[in-house]
């Protein structure tokens, strides 16, 4: 019996204790008159690399493929329905690749015989597909000589899956000479994976070249443009900066198929086509198929960059090709042509119509400069050789350009051999950016929300340029955009803006995919040819940079920040220009919790908003079927006096803004 009364009287306890501790609230103070540090307005922005049919297929909105034949197999997403084998109709007509020399840049167009009037067609397969809108117009355009007037009329039709025509216009070619045509039609259907079919009424040959299909509807209604609805989830959330176009695209495999920015600009036309080099570089995803027609250049880079208000942060070559591949070097001796282009580059971007390149510039559509204040050398190269490259570059960009910000890299992982050399280098070289790649679990994050803590505030600022929470495993392809990776990458955001006074720049990596035609996940927003949506991670991206303000303030629990304690973090800004405080909570544990936030130094109006982004399962994610699963909602907060309470849930990050007086 006795034994009976202590039983009870230690559950009682153990009870009661459990039942304070769940009421328990973690109080955390903030003076709202003290500036710690500006938060820099590059503070949140976007990495841009063409991955995942990011570029071709998906941001440029262009709908065939191999639209001038140059890729390596030159009818590669090209069929022809009537040349089968068979007596019914092997005579119908043919197609041929026909390659005019091997020095200019779209040396290949296609030589098509029509055997049989209406008989012989070519159908294009676009990027899995053309998706197509009921009602939507889409422009046709085609550079054609017809020999000797053979061919009367060029019938355009889109064509559905059941080969059912939805669309359908022509063209009367008109010359012997190589023309431009062009054409307009509108769909009678919705379909996601139609084609496009090009007929002939007449027989002879006929050679076209430079085939191309974009909607009309595109991003500021520009001519053959950028899709709308993915420009628009970038420009959604406020980026301070654009960094392109890579990533290891800069690089390439060898020095050969590295990005060269000036092959970019200029006519579409005289752009030549590269093999894309994530084609075939996992064994999980091959996409032979993938090639980069550069009609998304370092000039619409630079456009883009403008349109969503971001920084431009343009990536150049090195002289180093990936040493994940090649590792090719460019010897010290012949580094003048890569130094040039970083040079001329800065000249495309700033300088007067007076100049070479400002001139360029100018004939492209903007005569005024695109304000280039940063450029980065290198995108994750490591060691000895790399530091020499990077001397080199320094010294000849500050010599031109004093005022430009060099981005250096530290290599591809956040600690090890490799970075700890890069660090220690570039520290003494007084480095001014430098950027740090990490593709970590969701644990690590959470676990290093204190990373830049201890940075040297004197020392380099830092450049977070690539980061992602990998839920299974770094390039693993069943890597997913769940809630945990979204929720933790939150909870390291924080420690990036606590220390602001380090960390100037950061952006999650990649930053979109082909639903059809990933290389590597997670990404933070996925597309198909008809949709797109935001992940889990994109919504907690754009909370934050939504919501950068203008001033750091310190936000502490018994005088220390909160870095995970209890599950907990916490960061907080005011804007000067909204006159907002602006707390930001993260609670990664599976219980609410109730935190109460002491704000002293300022007067506070008794109304705000309070963001919550949660969900109750850690492996939950967006899709195309239900895109906004996990999203942010908004609801009024009110509080009184200068403590304001907050509720936060489970798996949860708040963002709580309150007014100043």
């Amino acid at each position: 019996m006795k034994n009976n009364i202590i039983t009870k009287i230690i559950i009682g306890s153990l009870l009661f204790n459990g039942i304070c501790a769940q009421a328990q609230k973690t109080i955390l103070e903030v003076d709202v008159a003290k500036t710690i540090t500006k938060i820099q307005p590059t503070m949140f922005g976007l990495f841009f690399e063409d991955i995942n049919f990011a570029a071709d297929g998906g941001l440029y909105a262009e709908m065939i493929k191999n639209r001038s034949f140059e890729f390596e197999k030159p009818l590669m997403g090209w069929e022809q329905p009537n040349t089968k084998r068979s007596s019914l109709n092997m005579n119908s007509g043919t197609a041929t690749p026909i390659k005019v020399s091997e020095n200019e840049t779209n040396p290949i167009f296609c030589r098509v015989l029509v055997n049989d009037d209406k008989g012989y067609a070519i159908i294009n397969e676009g990027f899995r597909g053309m998706g197509v809108k009921k009602g939507a117009k889409y422009n046709l355009s085609l550079k054609a000589a017809n020999h000797n007037g053979a061919i009367k009329k060029i019938i355009i039709q889109l064509i559905d899956k059941d080969k059912k025509v939805i669309g359908e216009t022509s063209i009367v070619p008109t010359t012997n000479e190589w023309e431009y045509y062009s054409a307009q039609f509108t769909a009678t259907q919705t379909e996601a994976k139609a084609k496009l079919k090009i007929t002939f009424e007449g027989t002879g040959t006929i050679d076209l070249d430079m085939i191309s299909l974009f909607p009309d509807d595109t991003w500021k209604n520009r001519k053959n443009g950028l899709r709308k609805d993915l420009v628009q989830l970038l420009y959604d959330m406020k980026p301070g900066f654009l960094r392109f176009p890579g990533g290891c695209i800069v690089e390439g495999r060898t020095l050969a198929d590295r990005y060269q920015w000036k092959k970019s600009v200029g006519d579409v036309e005289d752009r030549r086509t590269m093999m894309n080099r994530w084609n075939v570089e996992f064994s999980h995803k091959q996409t032979p198929d993938y090639f980069q027609s550069f009609g998304l250049g370092f000039y619409e880079y630079f456009q883009l960059s403008e349109d969503i208000g971001a920084t431009p942060l343009p990536i150049l070559s090195c002289g180093m090709a990936c040493q994940y591949n090649t590792g090719e070097l460019a010897p010290m001796e012949e580094l003048d042509p890569y130094i040039k282009d970083a040079l001329d580059l800065i000249e495309f971007a700033n300088g007067s119509e007076e100049t070479t390149w400002g001139i360029l510039r100018s004939d492209m559509g903007h005569p005024k400069p695109f304000n280039l204040k940063y450029i980065g050398v290198g995108n994750e190269q490591w060691g000895p050789d790399y530091i020499e490259r990077y001397k080199v570059f320094e010294k000849a960009i500050k010599a031109k350009y004093p005022d430009i910000i060099i981005v250096s890299g530290s290599g591809p992982s956040p600690d090890g051999e490799h970075f700890d050399f890069a660090m220690q280098e570039l520290k003494s070289l007084n480095a001014e950016l430098i950027d740090e790649h990490y593709y970590k679990s969701p644990q690590w994050f959470r676990e290093n929300a204190a990373r830049y803590d201890n940075y040297d505030r004197k020392g380099p600022k830092i450049f977070a340029g690539e980061y992602a929470a990998q839920s299974v495993s770094g390039a693993n392809p069943n890597n997913r955009n769940n809630w945990e990776c979204a929720f933790s990458e939150a909870a390291f955001m924080t420690g990036l803006e606590r220390n602001a006074e380090v960390v100037n720049m950061t952006s999650y990596a990649p930053l979109m995919a082909h639903e059809e035609a990933w290389q590597w996940t997670p990404d933070m927003i996925w597309f198909n040819n008809l949709e797109a949506y935001g992940s889990a991670n994109y919504y907690v991206q754009k909370l934050f940079s939504t919501n950068k303000g203008t001033d750091l303030l310190a936000i502490t629990k018994e005088g220390k920040p909160l870095t995970g304690q209890n599950n907990l973090y916490a960061s907080v800004v005011k804007d000067v220009n909204t006159k907002e405080v602006i707390i930001k909570l993260v609670n990664t544990a599976a219980t609410p919790q109730e935190v109460t936030v002491d704000l002293k130094g300022s007067k506070l109006l008794s109304k705000g908003t309070i963001t919550t982004l949660s969900s109750p399962n850690l492996q939950d994610e967006n899709t195309f079927g239900d895109p906004k699963k996990i999203s942010p909602t908004e609801k009024k907060y009110n509080f009184k006096g200068d403590k304001a309470s907050v509720n936060l849930p489970a798996y949860s990050v708040i963002v709580l803004k309150l007014k100043l007086k």
